[in-house]
């Protein structure tokens, strides 16, 4: 039995949600948002909120019923809150500005590294060394983390490069004589 999905997931005010057979769709002040939920589970919608339950016992469907209630969950809490991402800088000489439409990065390489503002997308460097990225879908604020970290992944000997906000790096020991 899923713990998550035997939830619902709560509609707060200013949002509507809309369930059309597998679609779910769901707008508020931020923006609009939908989902189509895998055929192993049912979605309805209620007084209660939105409840996603199994169609079968299967494995797969008993997956399928947890995920899908995060999903729609994700979707409700990014129209009305929306999600950030905090990405932080370490090195010397390594920065980061937001020039129109790219983030510009100067991350020890020859050339300064140009990354293009996808659409939906906010990233704001409030410091040379923070880079904040924000937005209404969770799955895509992750997504442009994940490829401004692997442009220069911190490295275990000083710990430089791009890292999550409160991301542990295992740090090694240099050689020694």
């Amino acid at each position: 039995m899923s713990r998550i999905g035997k939830k619902p997931v709560a509609i707060p005010s200013g949002v509507t949600a809309n369930v059309d057979g597998q679609l779910v769709s769901v707008k508020g002040g931020k923006g609009q948002l939908s989902f189509v939920a895998p055929e192993d589970v049912t979605v309805a919608l209620g007084a209660d909120g939105v409840t996603v339950t199994p169609r079968s016992e299967t494995k797969r469907a008993r997956a399928m019923w947890g995920m899908t209630r995060s999903m729609v969950n994700n979707l409700v809490v990014g129209v009305s809150k929306g999600f950030e991402r905090k990405l932080e800088i370490t090195g010397v000489g390594y920065k980061a500005a937001v020039s129109g439409k790219n983030l510009q990065l100067s991350l020890g390489y020859s050339h300064d590294v140009t990354f293009p503002i996808p659409e939906g997308i906010t990233i704001t460097a409030p410091k040379p060394t923070e880079v904040a990225i924000a937005g209404i879908d969770k799955r895509q604020v992750g997504q442009i983390a994940s490829e401004i970290r692997a442009l220069r992944p911190p490295e275990p000997y000083k710990g430089k490069g791009v890292k999550y906000a409160g991301e542990f790096i295992f740090r090694k020991e240099g050689k020694k004589k």
